[in-house]
């Protein structure tokens, strides 16, 4: 089980933050499902927190996905983040295996949920590539986020990261990230990064001052 939650962790992120003199700044954290709000409120702190402490830089949140939890959604999107996270990680077909506790659709959901809702916020996702789904398959994901209304996209290479994770399945040629991605940019997306060494946090200022 996770350790309770360290309400002075806002504060000390800001601070961190201002002495780091950040312009962009990326707010993420394991999932916590232990919590009733998923740790909804502990985001919104820690978006609050920054910008008392940086008024001109700009926050971005990567959040699990709450379990659908609209009003832990709705707490994270109250703190005004500039823009609005959330990976679906890897296309349906391999949810069971990838990720057997989310759901592809309720995934889709948050991010289609935050730009009605606050449709000036931008909203981003990511998807790891090599774990076994076919270029057609991340098509439709690409489509599927692009109806969502999401700005963002990142395309990147899994690696393994232990033994006890899942292995790699196939190292994605350079050319196939850079098909996908001007596959992306005709669907309309603002801006899209694909490479074998792309994540979903890098890049993010250019991302967002595209």
């Amino acid at each position: 089980m996770p350790e309770p939650l360290d309400h002075t962790e806002p504060e000390r992120v800001a601070r961190a933050a201002k002495e780091m003199r950040l312009k962009y700044v990326v707010i993420t954290s394991v999932t916590r499902d232990d919590l009733p709000d998923g740790g909804a409120g502990h985001f919104a702190r820690t978006v609050d927190a920054v910008r008392r402490y940086l008024q001109d830089a700009k926050v971005e949140v990567l959040i699990p996905d709450f379990n659908g939890d609209i009003g832990a959604l709705m707490t994270v999107l109250s703190s005004r983040p500039d823009v609005f996270g959330h990976n679906v990680e890897t296309v349906p077909r391999l949810y069971s295996v990838v990720r057997p506790r989310a759901d592809y659709n309720r995934s889709l959901h948050i991010l289609k949920y935050a730009k009605r809702v606050a449709p000036d916020i931008h909203t981003k996702s990511g998807l790891m590539l090599g774990l076994g789904e076919t270029c057609d398959e991340v098509t439709d994901v690409l489509k599927d986020l692009c109806d969502a209304g999401c700005d963002f996209v990142t395309l990147g290479q899994y690696l393994r990261p232990s033994r006890k994770n899942l292995p790699v399945v196939e190292y994605i040629r350079p050319e196939i990230f850079e098909r996908l991605r001007n596959r992306a940019l005709n669907m309309g997306f603002k801006y899209v990064a694909s490479s074998p060494l792309m994540r979903s946090s890098m890049n993010a200022e250019e991302m967002y001052n595209v």
